[in-house]
C-alpha cells in the first residue's frame, strides 16, 4: 500500500495541550530558505531534515525518476567532500544518515548527538549548491539503481502490478509514473540530465530545513544563518498545472506476473487536503480510511480475515498530504477457495454498506481511540515529527495544518464520512487491477547488498 504518514492522525482533545506546548520556530533567510525549530527535551539527539521542493511529479517525460536519481547522486561528493566523505563523516561521528524520494518531494536527513547539529548543517549546506557531478559516478549509480528497480519492482508481482495500475488509474496526472522511473528511463541519464535538474530544483528558496530535538530553537537559527543563509537563491518558475481530465468509467487491467497468490488493487480518485474545494472531505475521507483498515477492529481485517476468512490479507489506503488529487485505494489477496473477484464483489459491498448506512457512534469513537494510541506512538519520534512538518510545508499545504489534525478530525461526523463516500467511491472514478499469478520457473534470484541510499 501506498507509504502513508499523515494517514490516521490525531482525533482525541486530550493531546490538545501537548500540540501547543511543542511550538514551533519558523525563520525565512534572505535567500528564501525556510527553516523550522521543534525543541524536544525527551533525549539528547536531534534530527536535521532538508526538504527540497521537487519529486516524480515534477518530471516531464524521457526523464522519470530523475529525481530518484539525483537523490542518489548527492551522495557522490562535492570538491571540498568526495564521494563517500559525507556518509563517512556522519558514521565517524555516530550520526545516521539517508534520504527518500516521493511524488512530491526529496528529502535527505541526519540523526546526531545533539551537539553534532553543525557537522549536519555544514555538509548539507555544501552540497545543495556544490555538487560535484562525474560522469563515472553515474554509471555506477546507474547499475545501483537498475538493480534497485529490479528488487524492488520488477521481481515483485506486487509492486508490478501497482506500478502498472497507476499507469492506467491516471491518464496524465503525473502520478503515473513510478518514483524510480521508467527502464528505458533511466538507462539513458546523462550527466547533463542530473546537473540541469540539479540547478534548477536544488537551492535555499526550494528548500525547507527542519530541526526536531534537544536545542534551543534561537541558537539553532544563528547556526543556520552561518551555513546557510550565504547561498545563492535560484530562479524557480511555477509548475505548469497538470490537472487529471474525467475519468468516463471503470477502468480495469490484468498484470500476468509470476507469483504464488493472486492480488487486487481498486482505486478511487479522490481530493486530498491541498486540492479540496472543502478540506472537511479530506478529513472525511482520512477518517474513512480508518473505519477500513484502522486497527485490528477495523471493518475489513475483522470482515474478510478474522470473520468470512476469504483474505489473507487486506487493506486501505489515503495519502492526505500528496500535492495533487490522488487515489482511495483498497487492496486484497485472496484465502485459498477465493477468487480476485470474490474480493472484488466483498470490497464493493464494503463501499456500498459505507454509502447507504451511516457509521454508528460507538465504531467512530472506537476506531478514534485506535488512532490516538497509534499517534501517541508516532509522536515519541523525533524523525516523525520532523517528517510531518517537512511533508506539508513542501507539499504546500503549510506545516500549521499539523496543528489542525486534532480539531478538524475530531470534527469529522458519520453524516460527513456517508457523503464523501457516496461523492467519491463511484463507478466513474474507479480503477481496477488483477494479478494474474503465473507459474514461477525458476529458482529466485538471491538478493544482492547494493550500495548507495535509497527512497523509502
Amino acid at each position: 500500500m501506498k507509504y502513508r504518514l499523515t494517514a490516521l492522525l490525531l482525533f482525541c482533545p486530550i493531546l490538545t495541550a501537548q500540540a501547543e506546548n511543542s511550538k514551533v520556530h519558523e525563520h525565512i533567510f534572505d535567500n528564501g530558505l525556510k527553516i523550522l525549530v521543534k525543541e524536544d527535551r525527551r533525549a539528547p539527539v536531534v534530527v536535521s531534515q532538508v526538504w527540497y521542493k521537487v519529486g516524480s511529479s515534477y518530471e516531464p517525460g524521457g526523464i522519470t525518476g530523475i529525481s530518484h536519481m539525483l537523490e542518489h547522486m548527492m551522495f557522490k561528493g562535492t570538491k571540498l567532500y568526495p564521494a563517500g566523505e559525507f556518509s563517512r563523516i556522519i558514521a565517524e561521528n555516530g550520526g545516521q544518515e539517508n534520504a527518500f524520494t516521493g511524488n512530491d518531494y526529496t528529502a535527505y536527513f541526519q540523526t546526531m548527538e545533539k551537539s553534532r547539529l553543525e557537522i549536519s548543517f555544514k555538509l548539507e549546506a555544501d552540497r545543495m549548491r556544490n555538487l560535484d557531478l562525474k560522469s563515472e559516478e553515474l554509471v555506477k549509480e546507474l547499475q545501483v539503481v537498475t538493480e534497485e528497480r529490479r528488487m524492488r519492482t520488477d521481481d515483485q508481482p506486487r509492486a508490478k502490478t501497482q506500478e502498472q495500475f497507476n499507469s492506467v488509474a491516471f491518464s496524465n496526472s503525473p502520478y503515473k509514473n513510478p518514483v524510480i522511473g521508467w527502464p528505458s528511463d533511466i538507462a539513458n541519464y546523462k550527466v547533463e540530465d542530473l546537473n540541469a535538474w540539479y540547478q534548477q530544483w536544488y537551492a535555499p528558496n526550494n528548500a525547507t530545513l527542519v530541526v526536531v530535538g534537544d536545542v534551543d530553537a534561537e541558537q539553532v537559527i544563528k547556526l543556520a544563518e552561518q551555513y546557510f543563509a550565504g547561498l545563492t537563491p535560484s530562479d524557480i518558475k511555477p509548475l505548469k498545472p497538470q490537472d487529471e481530465i474525467e475519468q468516463k468509467g471503470v477502468r480495469k487491467l490484468t498484470v500476468k506476473a509470476p507469483a504464488k497468490l493472486p492480488y487486487i488493487m481498486m482505486g478511487y480518485k479522490v481530493p486530498t487536503l491541498k486540492t479540496a474545494t472543502q478540506e472537511s472531505e479530506a478529513y472525511a475521507l482520512e477518517v474513512l480510511a480508518a473505519i477500513l483498515d484502522g486497527g485490528n477492529s477495523a471493518r475489513l481485517p475483522a470482515h474478510f480475515v478474522r470473520g468470512k476468512e476469504i483474505a489473507v490479507s487486506v487493506g486501505a489506503g489515503y495519502d492526505l498530504t500528496s500535492r495533487l488529487p490522488d487515489l482511495f485505494l483498497l487492496e486484497a489477496t485472496p484465502a485459498e477457495g477465493h477468487t480476485v473477484f470474490d474480493m472484488e464483489y466483498a470490497l464493493l459491498d464494503e463501499v456500498y454498506q459505507l454509502k447507504s448506512d451511516l457509521v454508528s457512534n460507538e465504531e467512530l469513537q472506537r476506531i478514534k481511540a485506535q488512532v490516538l494510541a497509534k499517534d501517541v506512538y508516532q509522536k515519541d519520534s523525533n524523525f516523525y515529527q520532523a517528517m510531518e512538518l517537512g511533508m506539508l510545508e513542501t507539499v504546500g499545504v503549510g506545516w500549521q495544518k499539523a496543528d489542525d489534525y486534532l480539531s478538524k478530525l475530531n470534527q469529522v461526523t458519520a453524516e460527513q464520512v456517508r457523503a464523501v463516500a457516496q461523492k467519491y467511491l463511484i463507478e466513474d472514478n474507479l480503477t481496477i487491477a488483477y494479478l494474474d499469478p503465473q507459474p514461477i520457473t525458476e529458482a529466485p534470484r538471491p538478493a544482492k547488498m547494493i550500495g548507495g541510499h535509497h527512497a523509502f
